[in-house]
């Protein structure tokens, strides 16, 4: 066994001891029983022996090493991950607002709008952290939390995977996104807490004040790192499709507030970066990880995470029964 493998139940392996004993017991079975009963064997014998004859033990080699297939799979063989996670290290709690109003839609980061670029480079940006918190809040009319600070990093993105426009009421509630990022973190006890702000637009819905909910992150000493996303001014955006299925694009103007986003981050002591292709959007983020102080959040010994291996041992273990069935229905079927 390579030295990175391990059983999660090991105990099942238990159950590997019957394989001998039952084929065993098949071929002892099948030697005692008469297939044929017929009063002259020596005709039949100058016959010579069929391929089902040769065939016929591969039967119960079938069911016994199906058998012990679903057992392994049943243990549960991990591998350990590369990366071993030091449960000392230092991490950062962070809270990403992403702006999910229509106006993400737009095609100035062609061939692809604006809200899946930045799904891909946060994909990207999340498949980097090791040891820091991650929660997500999701805002266009409204702001919700979609995820709460977590290490799980799988589901993080495939919570991100899904987001889409056009679910949530239409508008960019940029101050009530900062207050819904600031109540998820207003329990934390990392030193370093971060809001990382996404948006293409101006603030025009909504219940607070960018302003004010700036003055409120503040007061909780958390910085706000603005990140703004588009050109600006006309910039192609879809108007439904054509005949042929293709989408139409219009030059629309869809209007930005770089003084709000730079506000924001200098009431907070936070950064403003701008962000007109996936590139920049990146080093807005990486910037964002370089500006900020390492905080602890655990403390002690590490922690190795492991791969689950068992799947291959199931299909393998389905595959073997389903083929033992057929042959036992088809060329191998024996008649009473």
């Amino acid at each position: 066994m390579p030295p990175d493998l391990a059983f999660n139940n090991p105990e099942a392996l238990w159950a590997l001891l019957l394989a001998p004993l039952l084929l065993a017991l098949a071929f002892w079975e099948r030697k005692r029983r008469a297939t044929l009963r017929f009063s002259a064997a020596h005709v039949f014998a100058k016959g010579g022996r069929g391929f089902r004859t040769y065939l016929l033990p591969l039967l119960p080699i079938l069911r016994v090493a199906a058998l012990v297939a679903a057992v392994v799979a049943i243990a549960r063989p991990q591998s350990r991950d590369s990366r071993v996670r030091d449960l000392s290290v230092e991490g950062i709690d962070i809270v990403v607002a992403l702006d999910l109003s229509t106006s993400m839609e737009a095609g100035d980061f062609r061939p692809q709008n604006r809200l899946n670029v930045a799904k891909e480079v946060l994909t990207e940006f999340i498949s980097g952290r090791v040891n820091d918190r991650l929660g997500l809040v999701v805002f266009s009319g409204a702001a919700y939390t979609q995820s709460p600070l977590t290490l799980d990093y799988g589901v993080l993105k495939e919570v991100l995977k899904q987001l889409r426009t056009r679910v949530l009421e239409d508008g960019t509630a940029i101050g009530d996104a900062i207050a819904t990022s600031l109540n998820r973190l207003r329990d934390s006890d990392a030193k370093s807490r971060v809001v990382v702000l996404i948006t293409d637009g101006d603030n025009n819905a909504g219940k607070i004040s960018p302003l004010d909910a700036a003055n409120m992150a503040a007061s909780l000493h958390i910085p706000i790192y603005t990140i703004l996303v588009g050109k600006g001014g006309k910039v192609p955006f879809p108007q439904g499709t054509d005949l042929f299925g293709n989408t139409v694009w219009r030059e629309t103007e869809i209007p930005i507030n770089p003084e709000l986003m730079q506000d924001i981050a200098d009431r907070t002591g936070g950064e403003y970066y701008r962000a007109t292709d996936p590139e920049g959007l990146k080093r807005g983020l990486q910037k964002v990880l370089d500006a900020l102080e390492r905080s602890k959040l655990m403390e002690g010994g590490a922690s190795a995470t492991y791969k689950e291996n068992f799947h291959p041992f199931l299909l393998v273990a389905f595959g073997l029964a389903a083929l033992e069935l057929l042959l036992r229905a088809t060329v191998l079927r024996v008649f009473p």
